[in-house]
């Protein structure tokens, strides 16, 4: 039992009161029909159970949460470790998080320029660095013997008042002669200076580069040690055929005035007005005043003072090998790991470097092993798919050195080109060795394949799930005739391709496309046909569908405006009169959105309530049975159900309403019943359960039969969107494009 999570009598959602026992420090698959129960299983009941034990770890302030996060419907769970839930949604809706933020590779890139990074004036583009006095001797005199020289020093430069007192010390050091706004003036004649006016005074010593020796040395010592005292550290020598040499003791550039007071890692960041571009906030794009936070900041023109860097001139004009921080960030997690095995370094800094390239180069290694190579560190995580977020947060907790915990990876291998999925099962294998016990929900064989233990869900989904039918290694499942899954993996049971000849209506071309990786591409797209772009990870697949095709046809369509991004040409759009792109994004971002709204079924939901004979009687308009609208929702949690608990150094809890009991209404709206349900009551049935309830009602029905045809039957009305994977909402989505195909179809216009 010691090296086992022993689950017994788990109710939550549809599992049955089952026992379970995992064996721990294994890849544990969790398969079964979408709905039977996995994710019942592996996050609302051991995840929850997880995290909750975690919190009571912690400090008091912590603990106080315990009573509000609830307990998950299970007798007991022995052997359990802290766990984290990798799951496939968006990675982060901040137009300033990038791949590199996300995996923490841009906070070490930072430290490494800030600690080895080699500073150039962003003006004249001159390389400064700080110099003793001694560095700055022995640089002048080894110019060629024979060439005359001039040391300048600014020692008032822009400054007013009474400049005497420093002539007076330049002439009792041993000086003749100064500059004085540019004109050459002798130190013992009366000098002539407004106090009103800025000027620019510099001493000059004439020197001739002779043979080395102990007077010459000591000479220039005495010149430049005075020159620093005077000036503050600036020295300039200039040789007669007009070239300026520049010294300083601190990183600054005297022809300039360009000088770097403390270099720190918070000089990159482009979350601080130390390092963010002054024109653009550091977002790297020209963005309105009032711009909403969900702008697609991609189809936005770069920022005119950064051009999409983010940073400002001083912090990109610190370089290693040449290059700045933003263009390292520019190329992909591959070229970035190929750059940073080639870099060179002084024996003195690898000794600084030794430890961050250390960090940086696993971490791009852990990227290229899930099989996101082709991402560049600057890609916003706003733009990444779920599926792309979800390894990266994998790659990242590998990364962080994760030990004896339990994680959750959900549906890790969705989409994924079969190369890719066996480099991602590596990581999972990795993530395992370390000491970790691995709990993934997937149907993929492969991963079953490679699995330690399996756990198959079923029989059935919704209420006909939650038992679990077969359980033990591959070959167990396999030989349990009880299990669809092991039927499959037998070959006794197959998916049939249904033939199906289709003409194409029109083609559209795609001619010469560029951008990024795509190397003058041209594609033909027959229309009215289903067609697959497939390849293996960054071959250049969603930037041809999605930053060429799918742009260039939003700004022609939408937009009205003749402008193609990516490619030369597009022919054939005459034929369409719209263009949709069905990402993994959320469908909203609090709890009160969910499919019932987002799909417009909510409305007519409203309506069949508003137009029962107890709601005509008391007044109750669509509008009492709205969750967003003062009224008929619970004011407590303002009809979210769930209150938010900002856990500061922890991700944000949401804990059911103590007064609605996450029934999102008040009492006297909960009153009103259809066949003895509340709205409340039909918000948290299921699409199969809603699709009986409903089923003499047409216009519903219609709606909840097309969530049914795109696997969701198992989904909750008023599940929170929150809790939606990736997959999840993509087909949310895709079934209100096809409720709305419906009904223009059928001249229903949609609520």
């Amino acid at each position: 039992m010691g090296n086992s999570i022993v689950i017994k009598g788990a109710r939550e959602h549809n599992l049955k009161n089952i026992d379970v026992e995992i064996p721990r420090d294994k890849l544990v698959v969790i398969t079964g029909l979408s709905g039977s129960g996995k994710s019942s299983l592996a996050f609302d009941t051991i995840y929850a159970e997880g995290q909750r034990r975690y919190v009571e770890s912690l400090s008091a302030y912590a603990r106080q949460f315990l009573e509000q996060m609830g307990k998950p419907d299970v007798d007991s769970i022995e052997g359990l470790s802290p766990a984290i839930s990798i799951e496939q949604k968006s990675t982060s809706h901040n137009p300033r998080s990038t791949v590199g933020t996300v995996t923490e590779i841009y906070d070490y890139l930072r430290l490494l320029f800030a600690r080895v990074g080699h500073p150039y004036c962003f003006q004249c583009g001159e390389e400064i660095a700080a110099q003793t006095v001694q560095q700055m001797v022995d640089a002048i005199a080894s110019l060629p013997e024979g060439v005359k020289f001039q040391i300048l020093s600014p020692i008032v430069r822009g400054r007013k008042g009474e400049y005497r007192k420093e002539l007076l010390e330049m002439r009792k050091a041993g000086y003749v002669r100064a500059r004085v706004d540019g004109k050459i003036v002798d130190l013992g004649e009366e000098i002539s200076l407004d106090k009103q006016k800025k000027h620019t005074i510099e001493i000059i010593v004439d020197r001739l580069v002779m043979k080395a020796g102990d007077a010459l040395m000591r000479r220039l010592a005495d010149s430049v040690e005075t020159s620093v005292k005077l000036t503050g550290g600036l020295v300039g020598v200039l040789t007669e055929d007009g070239q300026t040499k520049l010294y300083s003791d601190r990183l600054a550039c005297i022809k300039c005035g360009v000088s770097y007071p403390e270099v720190t890692p918070r000089v990159f960041s482009f979350n601080s007005p130390h390092g963010a571009c002054p024109a653009c906030d550091g977002i790297g794009y020209a963005v309105t005043p009032g711009c909403p936070e969900e702008e697609d900041f991609t189809l936005l023109e770069p920022c005119s003072v950064c051009h999409g860097a983010r940073l400002r001139p001083e912090s990109l004009s610190i370089k290693l090998a040449k290059q700045s921080i933003a263009e390292v960030t520019r190329l992909s997690v591959r070229a970035a790991a190929d750059f940073f095995h080639s870099l060179k370094f002084t024996d003195r800094e690898l000794v600084i470097a030794h430890r961050i390239l250390k960090e940086i180069r696993e971490r791009l290694g852990f990227l290229v092993n899930v099989g996101l190579d082709y991402l560049t560190l600057d890609r916003a995580a706003a733009t990444l798919s779920g599926g792309e977020g979800q390894r990266i947060r994998l790659a990242t907790q590998i990364g962080s050195g994760l030990v004896g915990g339990v994680v959750h990876p959900g549906r890790t291998f969705h989409g994924l080109h079969q190369r890719d999925n066996r480099r991602l099962l590596q990581t999972l294998l990795r993530l395992r060795d370390l000491g970790n016990t691995v709990v993934v929900v997937e149907h993929d064989a492969e991963t079953m394949q490679a699995a330690d233990h399996i756990l198959d869900m079923g029989p059935g989904a919704g209420s006909q799930g939650g038992h679990v039918i077969a359980q033990g290694t591959l070959q167990h499942v396999m030989g349990d005739l009880n299990s669809l899954t092991g039927q499959y993996l037998r070959g006794i049971q197959t998916v049939s391709v249904p033939q199906r000849q289709r003409k194409a209506r029109g083609t559209l071309f795609v001619v010469g496309a560029q951008k990024h990786n795509l190397k003058n591409v041209t594609a033909r797209i027959p229309l009215g046909l289903f067609t697959c772009v497939t390849g293996v990870s960054g071959s250049g697949k969603s930037t041809l569908v999605l930053e060429v095709l799918f742009h260039s046809l939003s700004q022609l369509l939408y937009h009205k405006k003749p402008k193609i991004d990516g490619c030369k040409d597009l022919r054939g759009v005459d034929a369409l009169d719209k263009v949709i792109d069905i990402d993994q994004s959320p469908i909203g971002r609090t709890p009160r959105s969910n499919p019932a709204t987002y799909t417009g079924l909510f409305g007519y939901i409203r309506d069949l309530y508003s137009n029962l004979p107890e709601s005509r009687v008391r007044g109750y308009k669509p509008g009492r049975y709205s969750f967003n609208v003062k009224g008929g929702r619970c004011e407590a949690c303002q009809g979210d159900g769930l209150i938010k608990i900002e856990m500061h150094f922890l991700p944000d809890v949401y804990v059911t309403c103590e007064v609605c009991k996450g029934q999102r209404y008040n009492r006297e709206t909960l009153e009103i019943l259809h066949k003895g349900k509340s709205i409340a009551d039909v918000l948290n049935m299921t699409v199969d359960d809603a699709l009986e309830f409903f089923e003499h009602i047409p216009l519903i029905k219609a709606k909840l039969q097309t969530l049914h045809d795109v696997g969701l039957h198992y989904v909750k009305l008023g599940q929170s969107a929150t809790t939606l994977s990736g997959g999840e909402a993509q087909r949310v989505k895709l079934s209100r494009e096809l409720v709305q195909a419906r009904d223009r179809a059928h001249d229903v216009h949609p609520r």
